[in-house]
């Protein structure tokens, strides 16, 4: 599988999946035939030690006869296990040449590719004993015995070996076939690969050395010949490099995927939850590999729902809510900043705009709040057609709320002033609201209650009429610290719905650029110059 893992498999081209499936021809080419013959000539030569008593000395004294008949049949076996193997592979290859989805017939079929193989490998093992026996008949059945007893245990290394490397290399098809729907069915336990290096390593090694000191015992076998029994000895070496190449490989079956989700869940950790893994393993590990995959998609939908969660309640309200779980709750809040802005004649420009134009217009608008808010540690409460109420001291207190609110509407008209053609009226007040879930226990939402909620659009409904950004209240200036000499007294006034009069600040660089742009008036107050009492005036007697 390596270099295959990091592909992506749904775009792979024509030329692409001829490349991989010569590599996996020539993979397979090479473990069949290589392996087998390996396994071949050291059952021929366990079988010539086996004959002469142990002797190494004597190896060279080869059985003519014995030598064409061995040989034919492993020739034919090698042959055999080739020609098995790639039938096995042939349709499979073929289909992922074509490029077409796979059926679920196809995905189980390429499931027990290593299975299929195996099967292959036992019946070329059988047919090369009977050629062995077709060419050495009239030789007895003691030689017969040992060269089967030989074959048989060849036969059980050299199917789990094949098992291994059948495995490996489907793996590009197993990518393929479970892409679109993979499966957490254990097709083939990880018990069979321990099987494999316990069969090999383990149980052929154990046998034959039974199977010879059994066999001197009754006579099948002639007694050593020597001081030293080389037979043993070789069973003995070639135990352990068989165990040794079994263990490699099934090592690197186990290794790979954990590699594999290894990186992965770092990639998770480091906040990529676009991280996934292949799922080709027919084994436990494949039922791991799918279920990290399902778990990172959970992950993934939790973190939209998450973000859609926040863009709808606000990022601040949303942390506030999952922290404290699903109860209702909210509290009396001493020192919150509110601040409230509108849009001036949204009617009129709804009149004359197409709808496209208008929802546009409103989203940069939104946008620009939006980025403000942020800038300022506030979070916004509510869109409200077009205008935008906004908390700065809930749910996360503030050390400054007033100036918090106070300089977030200086840079909010300063954005606007500068990025949009509307006219628009701020509100900026400070005081002690109710801050919390309101609504039923199946369905409420997180809102601040107050007076100041209400005194903060009456003073944005002032900054419209009177033509000015903003407009703040006198306690949200005297709550305000080192902000507050950003703001300049312009009297007071009585708002709608309220008993007492609410002193009036405006920005000190409006009141710079008004009192520039305002004529002389004799009869207009030296304390309320230019432009800015006599709106007021105005908006006092409708109130």
């Amino acid at each position: 599988m390596s270099g295959f893992d990091e592909q992506n498999w749904s775009g792979l081209d024509d030329k692409q999946r001829k490349r991989i499936v010569s590599g996996a021809v020539g993979v397979s080419a090479v473990a069949l035939v290589g392996g087998n013959a390996l396994i071949g000539l050291e059952t021929f030569l366990l079988v010539q030690l086996a004959l002469n008593g142990g002797q190494l000395s004597r190896i060279a004294d080869l059985d003519t006869p014995l030598l064409v008949a061995m040989a034919l049949a492993l020739v034919v076996g090698t042959v055999l296990n080739l020609v098995f193997g790639m039938l096995a592979l042939r349709p499979h290859l073929n289909w992922f040449l074509s490029g077409a989805r796979p059926e679920v017939g196809r995905r189980d079929a390429i499931r027990r590719i290593p299975i299929r193989q195996v099967y292959g490998t036992m019946a070329a093992w059988a047919i090369s004993l009977a050629v062995y026996l077709l060419f050495s008949i009239g030789r007895g059945p003691n030689e017969f015995l040992v060269v089967a007893g030989g074959f048989t245990l060849a036969a059980l290394s050299s199917g789990c070996l094949t098992y291994i490397y059948a495995e490996r290399v489907a793996r590009p098809l197993s990518v393929m076939a479970m892409r679109d729907q993979p499966t957490a069915e254990v097709k083939y336990s990880v018990r069979i690969r321990m099987l494999s290096v316990w069969l090999v390593s383990s149980a052929v090694p154990m046998a034959g050395l039974l199977a010879v000191n059994i066999g001197r015992q009754v006579g099948l076998l002639p007694p050593p010949g020597g001081p030293v029994d080389w037979l043993t000895i070789v069973i003995a070496v070639i135990g352990l490099a068989a165990g040794t190449r079994v263990v490699l490989l099934v090592g690197s079956t186990l290794v790979d995927p954990l590699d594999e989700l290894s990186k992965a869940m770092s990639d998770v950790n480091k906040g990529d939850l676009s991280a996934r893994v292949p799922v080709y393993d027919s084994s436990e590990l494949g039922v791991l590999q799918f279920g990290f995959n399902k778990m990172v998609e959970g992950l993934a939908e939790r973190e939209r729902m998450r973000d859609l969660f926040a863009r709808h309640v606000g990022s601040t309200v949303a942390e506030h809510a999952l922290a404290r779980g699903d109860e209702m709750s909210g509290a009396t809040t001493p020192s919150v900043g509110v601040l409230f802005v509108d849009i001036t004649g949204s009617t009129m420009m709804g009149a004359r705009l197409d709808p496209e134009t208008v929802a546009g217009l409103l989203n940069r608008f939104f946008t620009i709040v939006a980025e403000v808010v942020d800038d300022h540690d506030g979070f916004i409460n509510k869109f409200e057609g077009d205008a935008a109420l906004v908390v700065f001291g809930a749910p996360v207190a503030l050390d400054d709320a007033a100036a918090a609110a106070l300089r977030a509407s200086r840079a909010l008209a300063d954005r606007l002033r500068e990025e949009l053609p509307i006219k628009w009226g701020i509100g900026v007040s400070h005081g002690t609201v109710f801050a919390g879930d309101i609504g039923a226990a199946t369905r409420y939402e997180y809102t601040v209650i107050g007076d100041p909620v209400n005194e903060c659009a009456r003073l944005s409904e002032v900054a419209k009429d009177a033509k000015v950004p903003v407009v703040a209240s006198g306690d949200a200036v005297a709550a305000a610290g080192p902000e507050a000499q950003n703001w300049v007294r312009r009297g007071s006034l009585r708002l709608r719905g309220r008993l007492t009069e609410t002193e009036l600040y405006l920005p000190a660089a409006t009141v710079a650029a008004l009192d520039a742009r305002a004529p002389v008036v004799p009869t207009v107050s030296d304390v309320v110059r230019g432009l800015t009492r006599l709106p007021f005036q105005r908006v006092a007697r409708r109130r």
